[in-house]
């Protein structure tokens, strides 16, 4: 079970984050959606783990890719964000959220 701070702290990711790939996917590709759906941060706030969902999600594994190669990066400019808030910007770790294809895929089966 989370606790308050980690909630908080994950939720100020989760928030910063989809501000700055909201601006910046242009930089990942035309036509290409990005949103943080989930940020899940581990007990001693070392590490969170960002769950994105793309849309086209055919793209989903190689977006993820390039941004996880990015990860540096985007930890600093997220710890420029949040550096009044946090005293120390966890490492992050992208995922590919494919919750939305899965849910598609059981209705397309239940459908039948």
């Amino acid at each position: 079970m989370e606790s308050t701070r980690q909630q908080k702290v994950a939720r100020l990711i989760q928030k910063e984050l989809a501000e700055f790939m909201r601006t910046s996917s242009r930089n990942f590709g035309s036509g290409v959606m990005i949103s943080v759906t989930v940020v899940r941060v581990t007990p001693d706030l070392g590490l969170a783990r960002v769950y994105l969902s793309v849309f086209p999600s055919d793209k989903g594994k190689e977006i993820v890719k390039v941004i996880q190669e990015s990860a540096q990066t985007l930890r600093y400019d997220l710890g420029k964000i949040v550096r009044n808030q946090l005293r120390v910007v966890p490492e992050l770790l992208f995922f590919v959220d494919d919750s939305l294809d899965y849910a598609d895929r059981i209705d397309e089966l239940l459908s039948e």
